[in-house]
């Protein structure tokens, strides 16, 4: 199977091994590439094309899985490439969170480090971290962990140079450009702002998946002292954060007789 390299202006197609294409929207990772991703994924998934089994959307990508015992790759090539990739149908905005967190201490033990480097009070990392509005841009790596763009400019961070083995389940934390959420405690190279107890994943609650692509998150600071009840309640499958009903614009009003 061969590439396809449509007009420049046009997304890239690219197979991948013998059962999935890589369909390449741009190189650049920002909020309208990977809207238009999401929008892509959910005009595919709409069509329901013979043969496709999963659509996985990324920053700037969408990965189509196929079985190629139920159609041709070539054939697959040859439907998608003939599609207008480039246009996809604009969604709405995505749902918004505001999650908990409790930041700092033993929730968050790179707190003063990050707040030392940048020349800042813990306070005032919190004061940033908390005032921006994230887009989640894919969930992945493991079940659930969401990563986050909209990180301010003032907090970007590299990558700790000595990874972690182990960090936990529900660290709110950063690394370079980014934000993120771990659902599993995993190992980790992010620095640890704090800890939410909101599970964004839980296999034994319906859905098991709490935020998805699009999605908006605010974080808001907590008293420790509370981490545990909201803990024992996460535990319970609680998912303890529901999506926001934003304040519509008022109508405007009436002319006159």
């Amino acid at each position: 199977m061969q590439t396809t390299h449509p007009d420049p202006r046009r997304p890239r197609i690219v197979p991948v091994g013998d059962s999935a294409i890589l369909i390449e929207l741009a190189e650049t990772v920002d909020p309208a590439v990977n809207a238009a991703v999401l929008a892509l994924d959910a005009e595919l998934a709409a069509l329901a094309l013979p043969g496709v089994v999963e659509l996985l959307p990324t920053y700037r990508s969408l990965l189509v899985h196929y079985d190629p015992e139920r159609v041709e790759p070539e054939a697959l090539l040859a439907r998608l490439a003939s599609l207008d990739l480039a246009h996809p149908t604009a969604r709405p905005e995505g749902r918004l969170w505001t999650v908990p967190v409790a930041y700092g201490g033993e929730y968050g033990v790179d707190l003063e480090a990050v707040a030392a480097r940048h020349g800042l009070s813990p306070e005032e990392v919190v004061a940033l971290h908390t005032a921006a509005t994230y887009r989640v841009y894919m969930v992945g790596f493991v079940p659930g962990f969401t990563y986050l763009g909209g990180l301010d400019p003032r907090l970007h961070t590299p990558r700790r140079e000595d990874p972690r083995p182990r960090t936990p389940a529900g660290s709110v934390s950063i690394g370079g450009v980014q934000a993120g959420i771990a659902s599993l405690e995993i190992p980790s190279g992010w620095h640890l702002l704090g800890r939410t107890p909101v599970r964004t994943f839980d296999p034994e609650r319906t859905p098991p998946f709490l935020l998805e692509p699009g999605d908006r998150v605010r974080f808001r600071p907590i008293d420790p002292a509370n981490f545990a009840e909201l803990d024992r309640r996460a535990a319970a499958h609680d998912p303890l954060i529901a999506p926001e009903e934003e304040p519509r614009a008022a109508p405007e009003p009436e002319p006159q007789a």
